[in-house]
């Protein structure tokens, strides 16, 4: 005869108990409440059917961009000759294009020109900006026609965003929340990766003067450590256990929510609903990798730079 494990221990004298976990039913009930950041949604990375999903498509401007972030996939990229080269990378009628995934869009000189053809050739998509920020000012803000705007803060501080991207752009940066955040025909975000041991503090310091400068969300993503960028982490203090672990990336988010409307990315987040408390609690991130590789096709004939 065959018992359940909760028969066979009250025949043997044991009252069963389920292994309970506060904070994991607490983190498990957070994501259970988030909804993907709006930058994922048209992401085939949202729908589990899809065996290899792609990002929705980018154009990209330049590789180069006037920071040098300790973290950066795209300067990984270029130091192993795999950045992509400019261009549309996609298909017909998106529902998201971004404009770009790599280097800094603003360093080019033809973001508006660029800007304008996609808005033409591409009326019903969703035009996402994604920015340090550092170079945008309203002169040139009120030359771009962008639906979402993601612009990139990694510290609460001067020094800390010194240390992180090697640029001394954090005033600028903030200028640029503020520029976006008063324009509310846009979707504007913070992005933001976290980076334990660097940054876990300031995290929650972000969304609040985020949140006070009229940003609408935060995207709070995971860290993708890259081989060449192993020793500049190291240095900085990021603990790579914390950075891999799924718990400490919630708790994080879960930090931010008290001052802004914080996602998570949406790739992951499928993933997580699907767990439940205690696999969420100790699950870990695999978080590393060599170089970054775009998985979209480039389309010559949407070239203009």
């Amino acid at each position: 005869m065959k018992y359940s494990w909760e028969e066979f221990a009250r025949k043997m004298g044991v009252e069963p108990q389920i292994l309970e976990n506060k904070e994991a039913r607490l983190l498990k009930k957070f994501v259970d409440e988030l909804i993907p950041p709006t930058h994922c949604q048209g992401c085939q990375g949202l729908d589990l059917s899809i065996e290899n999903p792609v990002h929705h498509p980018s154009y990209e401007l330049t590789p180069a961009c006037n920071h040098n972030c300790i973290f950066c996939y795209s300067n990984v990229a270029v130091k192993l000759g795999k950045a992509p080269k400019p261009g549309y990378y996609g298909w017909d009628n998106p529902k998201a294009i971004t404009v770009s995934q790599y280097g800094e869009p603003l360093m080019s000189p033809k973001i508006v020109e660029v800007n304008k053809m996609l808005r033409e050739r591409f009326p019903d998509a969703r035009l996402d900006l994604q920015t340090n920020g550092s170079l945008l000012t309203e002169e040139l803000w009120a030359k771009l026609d962008f639906d979402l705007v993601m612009i990139s803060l990694d510290a609460a501080s001067r020094e800390k965003h010194l240390k992180i991207t090697n640029a001394d752009t954090f005033d600028d940066v903030v200028n640029a929340l503020r520029i976006v955040g008063r324009d509310k025909s846009v979707r504007s975000i913070v992005r933001t990766i976290f980076m334990p041991g660097i940054n876990d503090e300031d995290i929650p310091k972000i969304a609040e003067l985020a949140a006070s400068l009229g940003i609408d969300e935060m995207m709070l993503q995971p860290l993708t450590v890259h081989y060449h960028n192993h020793i500049k982490l190291d240095n900085a203090g990021l603990d790579f256990e914390r950075a891999e672990s799924i718990a400490d990336y919630l708790k994080a988010a879960m930090e931010a929510k008290k001052f802004i409307d914080v996602r998570i990315s949406g790739c992951q987040l499928v993933q997580y609903k699907k767990m439940d408390a205690l696999t969420l609690w100790g699950a870990k991130r695999v978080a590393r990798d060599v170089a970054p590789i775009v998985k979209r096709e480039r389309k010559d004939s949407l070239k203009l730079v």
